[in-house]
Formats: structure tokens, sequence, C-alpha cells
């Protein structure tokens, strides 16, 4: 099968051919048709971060396909089903292959309307989108509250999470570097677009309130700024670090103005949540939106954009065709 692959010896993957009979076991047996580009497996296709925990490894985050087997007997073959996270690419083989094989609690039943490419039009950032949308939704933001803010608009998050909230009837800013694409992201729902350049200034420990929520990609100063602009009470979703790992904030917006950060991850998310996310992503995402957002390429072409989307030259989601 073909494969991007990441050998015992190697610090950058080829794209190459592996035996099948080399895939490591597990319970359900998927043959792949649709992968995704997301910002950690642009990191670990470059060599930029080591994402791989172990070696030999086969890259790619997320994947999308039909069930050849499945030892537990919950999944009959011929099912269309979706992975993300739960180790991919990092400490079991990921979806940059012909086939996978994975753990069954991992293992998503598409909703009805999705195919396996429409699926990773949405991918672990639309996952993670969906499940910071819910994260705030659980601490009890209302759109009565006030304007959300998202950070990293233009990417694959950040896009999905604008219209995910728009839909829901929250006023949504979105925050991005590329101003230019301003046309795109109102096509997605944002009532106001804020630039970049205003969250990455000097931090104050407290600066003048603005959002009553707001889902977080960059990390690092932006982060510590958004929190610093918080309204009373206010809720920030964080899932990312493109900006980097620091936070260096204040403890202001926390004890002055009642902050509230929340967490989000998608690697171990338990199955129900999981599951909630792909109901939420089927329920609420426009399907003209999901168009809108996606791109597709070969798998072959995978290592060059990915150099892009680490540029910032590429916005929404980036789909695989592993069959092409």
């Amino acid at each position: 099968m073909r494969a991007w692959y990441l050998s015992e010896d190697a610090d950058h993957p080829e794209m190459t051919s592996v035996d099948e009979s080399s895939l490591p076991d597990g319970e359900v047996t998927i043959a792949v048709t649709h992968s995704s580009i997301n910002y950690k497996d642009a990191l670990a296709l470059l060599g930029k971060a080591p994402i791989a925990r172990k070696k030999p490894m086969v890259l790619g985050i997320d994947a999308a396909g039909t069930v050849l087997s499945d030892t537990t007997g919950t999944l009959t073959a011929g099912t269309p089903v979706v992975v993300n996270g739960g180790g991919l690419s990092e400490t079991r083989w990921g979806g940059y292959a012909e086939r996978i094989v994975v753990p069954a609690d991992l293992v998503i039943p598409l909703p009805g309307r999705f195919s396996p490419a429409d699926a990773m039009a949405i991918g672990t950032a639309g996952y993670t989108a969906a499940l910071c949308v819910s994260a705030l939704e659980e601490a009890g933001v209302k759109p009565e509250d006030g304007t959300v803010l998202v950070t990293g608009a233009t990417g694959g998050v950040g896009s999905v999470a604008v219209s995910l909230l728009s839909k829901k009837g929250f006023a949504v800013a979105a925050a991005t570097g590329r101003t230019d694409e301003r046309d795109y992201l109102v096509d997605l729902g944002a009532k106001e677009i804020v630039d970049r350049s205003e969250l990455q200034g000097k931090l104050r420990p407290l600066g003048k309130q603005r959002w009553a929520a707001a889902v977080d990609v960059v990390g690092g100063t932006v982060l510590a700024n958004v929190l610093s602009m918080m309204n009373y009470g206010g809720k920030v979703a964080a899932t990312g670090l493109a900006g980097g790992m620091d936070l260096p904030a204040s403890v202001a917006p926390f004890i002055l103005r009642g902050v509230h950060l929340l967490g989000v991850d998608s690697v171990q998310a338990p199955r129900e949540k999981r599951e909630s996310s792909w109901r939420l992503l089927e329920e609420v995402l426009p399907p003209e939106h999901l168009k809108h957002i996606a791109s597709t390429v070969s798998l072959a072409e995978v290592k060059d954009t990915a150099a892009k989307l680490l540029d910032g030259k590429i916005k929404g989601r980036v789909v695989v065709s592993v069959a092409a």
C-alpha cells in the first residue's frame, strides 16, 4: 500500500510502498479513501516537531473510508466510518495510507449526510471546533450574552468554528492576519473582522472588555491578550498553539473579571464527546459552507501542501484523496 512512512532511522517521512502485512494489530481494518492535512500533520511531515512518539510510523491524524473487517463484530463490512486523533500519527499508524487498523472505540460511523470526503473536509480541525462550541455552550454561553471571538479564523478550526457559531445564532468576530480574506469569513457568518495585530501588542493585565466568549487556536501572546479583553464572566475555549505554547498572561482576568479558560483536547476525548461532536456537525454545519471551506489534494501532494499551510498560505481545510 502507498503511505507516508517514517522509518526507524529517518528524521523525515517519505511516500513509499509499505507491505500491508506490516500493519499493527488492531480490531477494525479500514480501507482509507480520504484523509486531511491539519497543523499537527504539517509539523510531522516537515519534521518541525516530534509528533511521532515511536517509529516506524505512518503519518496522518485523520482517516475516513469503509470498514473491511471488525473483530469485535460491532461494525459490518462496507460501513462508512471516520477516525480522528486517538494517537494516530503519534503512537498508532495514521491515515496517510490505503489501509489502517485501529481500536474499535476510536471508530465513529459516519452521520448519514456525510461522505468520507465530507468527513475529511471537516477532519480533526472541524471536530475540534465542534468540541470548542460545545464547551462554551456547556459553560452557559448564549447568543444573547454578546459577541464570540474566533482567533485564527481562516484556518481549519477557526473556519468551522465561525460557521457553527454563526448558524447557532451567535454574533462572531473573526480574528485573522489575512484581512484580505474578509469576504470568505463574512460568507461563513462573521459579523466583524478583527486584525490579528490588535491581539499581538504589548500585554495589559486588563484591556477593554470586548467579547463574551472566544475560541482560541493560537495560544501565546494572542491568547493572553484575548483573556485580558473578555467581558466579566467570559469563557475562552483554548485548543491550539500556533502562536506558541507559552502563556504570558496575568491572573487579573481570572480574579477581577471571573474569566474562565476552558481547555479543549481532541486526541483523548472520550467516545461520547466524539459522537456528540459529529452529531453537532451533522445538524448545524451548512453543506454550502463545507464546500466553501475545503480544497482537495492527492496523497503525493501532502508534503508540499503542508509547507504552504505552515507558511499561512492555506485557508480552510485540505482534503487528501488517498486513492488518487
